[in-house]
């Protein structure tokens, strides 16, 4: 006796059938929609707004609109460099959660172009100190989101450019004197000085990184790096100084 076949494979067959005439439907809808509307717009450009009937109407029509494109383009791009002096005249005047805001748009623009990450960076650390939670507490507080998106912008930065100073000196601040976090400061400042050899503020930074780490003999040697580089007094009085209470606390001298 034969075994009877049953409709259900078929109807699922049948199914997956019609699933793939649609979605192949959709698609060619789509591209057929991208293209009329690509016609549409060369026909714009044409004389009287009628589809281009010859070979040279229909190339004068691919030209103008190739122009179109690159006007768009230069557009764009000013309208980017627009943006960033917005935001740094903004920044000097203190205006910082208004370059904020100016900085989003610059990054839109540029989004591989680690200045404004940069920017972000030290205007958010700025508008972060200034926050008041009011009595509010915890990791998700107005502040905390400040400064995690000036550590981020500081981090993307760098990231784009390994060679920017500049957002290793901010983070490194932000890591030492914002998130009481110095232990993970001090990479961030021996990259620093490797660019910048003779900056005796980083080196400061980098000793109290240190000294707040218990790391007391990396930090005596920032402090007689500092005293071999400068000679400004009052820089050497403040090396002299915090040297001297580190052999204080080492020695009890």
């Amino acid at each position: 006796m034969k075994k009877k076949i049953g409709k259900e494979p078929f109807i699922v067959l049948l199914v997956f059938v019609i699933i793939g005439v649609a979605i192949g439907g959709v698609y060619i809808y789509r591209k057929n929609s991208a293209r009329n509307a690509l016609a549409a717009r060369i026909a714009e450009l044409s004389p009287g707004g009628a589809p281009p009937e010859t070979i040279e109407e229909l190339r004068e029509a691919i030209d103008l609109y190739e122009q179109m494109i690159e006007q768009h383009v230069r557009d764009a791009a000013q309208t980017g460099i627009y943006w960033k002096i917005l935001a740094t005249r903004l920044q000097d005047r203190g205006l910082h959660n208004e370059a904020l805001e100016a900085l989003e748009r610059t990054i839109y623009y540029y989004p591989e172009d680690p200045t404004p990450h940069y920017l972000t960076g030290l205007s958010a650390g700025v508008v972060a100190k200034s926050v008041h939670d009011f009595g509010v507490t915890g990791e998700n507080t107005l502040r905390q989101r400040y400064y995690r998106l000036s550590e981020e912008s500081y981090l993307r930065a760098i990231e784009l450019d390994g060679r920017y100073a500049r957002p290793m000196y901010g983070l490194a601040v932000l890591y030492v004197y914002e998130l009481d976090r110095p232990e993970d400061a001090i990479p961030y400042l021996h990259r620093y000085l490797e660019l910048r050899t003779r900056d005796t503020d980083a080196m400061f930074i980098l000793a109290t990184a240190y000294y707040l780490t218990g790391e007391f003999e990396p930090a005596l040697e920032q402090y007689d790096r500092i005293l071999a580089v400068t000679n400004d007094a009052a820089r050497r009085d403040a090396a002299e100084r915090n040297k001297q209470e580190i052999l204080d606390l080492l020695y009890g001298l």
